[in-house]
């Protein structure tokens, strides 16, 4: 489904999953040809996989990448062997990732899967604080738009944050815009045009009853 939205899959495996290089035999000339070579040993690989290899804190890091079939997977995959050896005590640990793209490097595919939880993160907000998960369209274009517009606002709310003016989550971002809305709507009932720093400082107060973590900066 992913390849067919002309997407790239890019994703964990079980450290124990059954990967097997490509036959490389003569065809006996009946019958199907073979796909399926020798079964992987991820703890035993060749050298001339090997991509990248460091050793920090007594920990060495050895980095594989090869192409290599799954029996579930009716495709080649491009995959990546990280393998962790601890020098002192010998023990040894391994994680396989993976995409469908057989051309991505190694360095690339690694980036991306550390992108996942960023990635999770942001639809996390936007179901939860704009709306991701509560529109009721059902016409292509108005779904479009209703989804990006949920992301344009986790985008701008995460712009937002970096100033540290309105606090350090969604909530007291939430907060802050809810008070000034309260306070310029009370004023205006109230007939009142007072200066713009008595605004600013009341919004400030306001903002306190919904906020969770406090200002950085003191109330004036």
């Amino acid at each position: 489904m992913v390849r067919q939205c002309e997407l790239h899959l890019i994703s964990k495996m079980r450290h124990d999953s059954a990967l097997y290089l490509p036959y490389t035999g003569k065809y006996s000339g009946r019958g199907p040809r073979r796909k399926y070579g020798k079964k992987l040993n991820c703890r035993a690989i060749a050298k001339k996989y090997l991509k990248s290899a460091s050793i920090d804190c007594n920990i060495r890091t050895c980095i594989y990448q090869l192409n290599v079939w799954h029996k579930l997977f009716a495709d080649m995959l491009n995959v990546i062997i990280i393998v962790k050896t601890n020098l002192n005590t010998g023990q040894v640990a391994h994680v396989i990732l993976f995409s469908s793209d057989l051309q991505l490097g190694y360095d690339k595919l690694i980036e991306y899967y550390q992108l996942r939880f960023q990635i999770e993160f942001n639809f996390r907000d936007a179901k939860q604080f704009w709306g991701l998960e509560d529109f009721m369209n059902i016409k292509q274009a108005q779904v479009h738009n209703a989804a990006n517009l949920s992301m344009f606002m986790v985008n701008l709310s995460q712009a937002a944050k970096k100033t540290g003016v309105f606090g350090q989550s969604i909530n007291d971002l939430k907060a802050w815009f809810r008070a000034s809305k309260y306070v310029e709507t009370t004023l205006k009932l109230l007939g009142q045009n007072p200066d713009p720093i008595f605004i600013e400082n009341l919004t400030i107060q306001v903002s306190e009853m919904g906020r969770v973590n406090p200002l950085n900066h003191p109330v004036p």
